[in-house]
């Protein structure tokens, strides 16, 4: 068993598994090659390939699916990938190797049971492995509001890390899946054609419905950081070859973009990822557009908790006793573990960690705009980029007098402020990824907010102006203004 420590003292091991009989499993058919691929499933559970402590698949959604009309099912993809030479500056194509190599992987997907609930826009998400396993860091910031709009989501395991951890947690179900020929391919050579080949499947390319009666009218190709860098890779020299997705969504990661690409584009990143990507900045245009969202961290509070709760689900989750409660009671929406401290060294960050900044409000309405954009042409709202000072030795965020961020998408979470949120922070592990949150004490908030219907009121203002430029949806601005009625900012 792997664990993996995220933020104060969250010791996680994102584990889930299912079983799937080596039967349903046929080796590639002789002289295939890299493209479309064959598709076994959706995986059975059997009682003789049981997994003895679950039945369900490796990161299986901890949302009631089936409640809310949707369902969840694994596919087994088979096929032959080849490996690419990619230039250096990934302004031109890249030329595939001569060779094929046979893969077999999984891929997860969550889609409406009824037609009538689809609103016909596929998200296809390369999982990040950067913790070990994969992680849907993108379906976890999202699932609520992808789920209620209708969008169908598919996972793709392309990455050796990803598949290695599956394998070894699960070998009655997952022992024959295999990225690398045998181990004679490193690197992840062979993911992009797998991400490819895993579109081709939701096409209704691949032998096999993977969408049972659902057609997908639009496929954005989606990922977080690591998987962000790949994307970025293969739709700059790859996706250009044999093009298969829509639109890409580059969220927390990704170089400078060609900008002859037939596809749109869209960068989402964090307050933690804009220094990274200061050299990368891209005009927007009828192609491309970039989100920068103040005060938000590469790793946050919510990836933090979804991993919780799949932990917890699967009792393998260590949790040691919470930090205290923020002052005044002003923590993010009152709901899951409370991971606001006190400030100073704490599990080896140098300030409490992890943004409680709800940056997947923004990005599920990204979604929403990127849609219609593919759909009917409409032009999303620009942006302005968070400020960097670029006066000193090296670039800087610019901010206030709390430490918050200037520029950029502003929350009412950030504008609003009842803590200092920060997309950046130092010490061991990946805390140099989680930024940090610090509630201000009772004396500051008395200061700032003269009453509790004056803060009320500011939230409101800035929530709504949100909304109306399209950063936030309805549903999001309601549970904001919500959290701020309930909350105890400005009572004595």
């Amino acid at each position: 068993m792997r664990y993996h420590q995220l933020g104060p003292a969250i010791a996680v091991a994102c584990v889930a598994a299912a079983v799937v009989a080596r039967a349903q499993q046929p080796g590639p058919a002789p002289g295939s090659s890299s493209g479309a691929a064959t598709v076994n499933g959706p995986v059975a559970l059997t009682s003789a390939l049981r997994d003895a402590a679950h039945g369900y698949p490796f990161n299986a959604s901890t949302l009631d699916l089936q409640k809310q009309g949707y369902v969840e099912e694994e596919f087994f993809l088979r096929g032959a990938a080849r490996s690419y030479d990619v230039p250096r500056d990934q302004m031109s194509n890249a030329t595939a190797g001569a060779t094929t190599h046979p893969y077999i992987t999984r891929i997860v997907v969550r889609r409406p049971a009824a037609a009538a609930r689809f609103n016909g826009t596929a998200i296809v998400e390369w999982t990040n492995v950067s913790e070990g396993f994969d992680n849907e860091v993108d379906w976890f910031h999202s699932a609520d509001h992808l789920v209620s709009a209708g969008y169908a989501w598919v996972g793709v395991s392309a990455q050796n890390v990803g598949v290695s951890a599956m394998k070894q947690w699960s070998p009655a179900r997952y022992s024959t899946l295999d990225v690398t020929d045998g181990g004679t391919v490193s690197g992840d050579a062979l993911s992009y054609d797998i991400f490819t080949a895993a579109g081709l499947a939701v096409r209704g390319r691949a032998g096999a419905s993977v969408m049972g009666s659902l057609r997908v009218q639009r496929m954005i190709a989606t990922g977080h950081s690591q998987s962000a860098g790949r994307l970025a890779t293969y739709f700059n020299a790859i996706h250009p070859l044999a093009p298969v997705y829509d639109a890409v969504v580059l969220h927390g990661g990704g170089g400078k973009m060609r900008t002859d690409l037939g596809v749109k584009i869209w960068k989402l990143l964090s307050e933690t990822d804009v220094l990274g990507q200061v050299a990368a900045r891209q005009p927007d245009s009828d192609r491309f557009r970039t989100w920068e969202v103040a005060g938000t961290s590469h790793l946050d509070i919510k990836h933090a908790t979804e991993l919780v709760k799949l932990g917890l689900r699967d009792k393998e989750t260590m949790l040691p006793n919470p930090p205290p409660a923020p002052a005044g009671g002003a923590g993010r929406r009152g709901g899951g573990p409370n991971f606001g401290g006190t400030p100073g060294p704490f599990n080896g960050c140098n300030h409490p960690p992890l943004s409680q900044i709800p940056s997947e409000y923004v990005q599920s309405a990204l979604y929403d705009h990127l849609a219609r954009w593919l759909k009917d042409g409409t032009l999303p709202p620009t942006s302005p980029p968070i400020e960097v000072n670029t006066d000193g030795e090296r670039p800087a965020i610019a901010r206030d007098s709390f430490g918050n961020a200037l520029g950029g998408i502003r929350l009412s979470e950030h504008a609003v402020a009842t803590a200092t949120n920060s997309g950046e922070n130092s010490g061991g592990g990946f805390c140099f990824l989680t930024g940090w949150h610090e509630p201000f004490d009772k004396a500051r908030l008395k200061a700032l907010y003269s009453s509790h219907d004056a803060y009320v009121a500011a939230v409101r203002m800035t929530t709504e102006q949100n909304l109306r430029i399209g950063y936030i949806v309805k549903a999001d601005a309601q549970r904001t203004i919500s959290a701020a009625e309930h909350s105890e900012v400005g009572k004595s």
